[in-house]
């Protein structure tokens, strides 16, 4: 490990430089034209650090990316990156790619191109120091991640399934910790329609699909549950045509957030049970808990421990921690696949302008991840 994070620390000014190169081409996930570009950015690194690499056009969003690197007979090791972020075109404006104070800042820093750019240096460096890796490497950089995976989710599942173990280059949580376990997220869409009738005239002869909502918001407040670690939140809510109007339709959209795969159930199951209050009202309800739970399975509990044996070895403190975001380490959980999330850059400011990466871990992080490529 030593070694590892010697010749790691020796090319760090490199490794820094590529950040910096990355956050300058922007990539919104929206933009379809932005993440090809920087799919075939990223395309030529790979292949740089030793992997023979395919650009795989998305049905919808941008293009992914597939790298492989040759290794022994055993199934393969999956890693699981995206190079589309949250920030548009122009964000470089407010966050320009600079360094400053120990930090590297720039659009999609942290979230996530530096995981990649990690994964690239740990494996160039194995390949630097002649050690044979003992099964191949896949690392499979998507374009929609931030987009809840419409394109990639059928790829990222394939391999998966092939895999021994899958390793998740998101950013590590705010203090370094490793993500072992997930909440599931979900998106409903709940419309209601009503009757409109002119609120002084005929008010009587109205059904106010705003009120309507108004019984439905209560109803799925009622389903937060802390205990199970359930989450119900309206978040977005629109509805009217004029002030003197009784409305006649009315919509919101709801995050739901679960533990458990089989809380995910439950929510859908009740959601979709929710009836219309106002006589007369009717609902359309769509969407659901699609982004499965990543639960703490033992397969995930012995890859952390292992992390952790390795970081110790080089005097890095790891720790695990639960968070309530997804990542599409969620989808590979689901399918029973051992799955360590977390793996990435330190730093902090995910989906801001403030958003930046902390060099003085660049170097024990890529270190961490080329042990387990050795040793999983």
């Amino acid at each position: 490990m030593r070694q590892l994070l010697q010749h790691i620390a020796a090319h760090q000014d490199q490794l820094i430089r590529d950040l910096l190169a990355w956050c300058a081409l922007e990539s919104p996930s929206n933009d379809p034209a932005a993440t090809t570009r920087m799919a075939q950015m990223a395309a030529g690194h790979l292949a740089a650090a030793g992997a023979a690499v395919e650009i795989i056009p998305g049905q919808v969003n941008g293009s992914m990316v597939q790298a492989t690197w040759a290794g022994g007979d055993g199934k393969p090791l999956l890693l699981l990156a995206h190079h589309d972020t949250v920030h548009p075109i122009g964000s470089l404006a407010r966050n320009p790619p600079r360094v400053e104070d120990g930090r590297v800042y720039g659009p999609g820093s942290y979230d996530m191109k530096g995981g990649a750019l990690l994964a690239a240096a740990a494996l160039a460096a194995i390949r630097s120091l002649g050690r044979p890796l003992p099964r191949p490497v896949i690392l499979l950089s998507t374009a929609d991640e931030e987009l809840s995976s419409t394109d990639s989710r059928p790829l990222i599942e394939a391999l998966a399934r092939q895999a021994e173990a899958v390793l998740v280059l998101e950013p590590a949580f705010y203090g370094g910790e490793l993500k072992t376990a997930r909440k599931g997220v979900g998106t409903f869409t709940i419309r209601a329609l009503g009757r409109a009738s002119h609120a002084g005239g005929a008010h009587e002869l109205g059904i106010n699909a705003i009120v309507e909502l108004a019984h439905q918001v209560r109803a799925l407040t009622d389903l937060t549950d802390y205990e199970r670690g359930i989450t119900i939140s309206v978040g977005l809510i629109q509805g009217g045509s004029a002030v003197n109007t009784v409305p006649a339709a009315a919509e919101m959209q709801v995050d739901a957030r679960v533990w458990r795969l089989e809380d995910a159930a439950w929510v859908n199951q009740q959601v979709y049970a929710l009836r219309p209050h106002l006589p007369g009202a009717s609902l359309q309800i769509s969407g659901g808990v699609e982004r499965p739970p990543m639960e703490r399975l033992p397969g995930t509990v012995r890859l952390f421990e292992l992390a952790r044996r390795l970081g110790q070895e080089i005097g890095l403190d790891l720790v695990e921690r639960a968070v309530g975001g997804a990542s599409d380490g969620n989808f590979t959980a689901a399918l029973g696949i051992p799955t360590l999330d977390g793996l990435g850059v330190c730093g902090d400011g995910a989906h801001t302008d403030e958003e930046y990466v902390l060099i003085g871990q660049l170097a024990p992080r890529a270190a961490v991840l080329a042990g387990l490529l050795l040793n999983v």
